[in-house]
């Protein structure tokens, strides 16, 4: 590699891996036959932790809990994460890989687990919609600027 490449921005994709997965649903078989509709909590984090000079794990971790007032229907909880290589990354650009490409590239794994484990717990499939990762950023960073916090490029 010449010294002209080896200053070139560089991003890799090094692995991809499903982190932790878990299913509950206590109130089957019951929920099976409620007529009613039921309700719907979604939240999702995203974490970045360096793992070596060049080398990041960005996850995303999604629970999904679908509910009556009375009865949890199933719990799903699933962490999804990928090893990401980047070097002669800007740091302004850093937090962007960071905060929009890497969850972009994971998010679509971790909408297909959601999806097959519901409906292998018997339940009709639940398809998330797609996330913009850009704009979630985006609000992320006014917020921060708005409370005078920091920028963390990595947890």
């Amino acid at each position: 590699m010449s010294e002209a490449e080896d200053n070139q921005p560089f991003f890799h994709v090094e692995k991809i891996y499903l982190k932790d997965l878990s299913f509950e649903s206590p109130y089957t078989p019951e929920s099976f036959f409620i007529n009613e509709e039921p309700k719907v909590d979604f939240n999702l984090e995203t974490t970045n932790v360096r793992r070596g000079q060049d080398i990041y794990e960005s996850s995303i971790q999604i629970t999904v809990k679908v509910h009556t007032d009375e009865k949890v229907w199933f719990l799903v909880e699933v962490t999804y994460a990928g090893i990401f290589r980047m070097r002669n990354i800007p740091e302004d650009r850093m937090a962007m890989l960071l905060g929009i490409e890497c969850p972009t590239i994971l998010f679509p794994y971790v909408r297909q687990i959601v999806s097959q484990t519901i409906t292998e717990g018997g339940f009709k499939p639940l398809l998330l919609d797609p996330i913009n990762f850009a704009a979630v950023y985006q609000q992320n960073q006014m917020r921060r600027q708005q409370q005078g916090e920091a920028n963390p490029l990595v947890n």
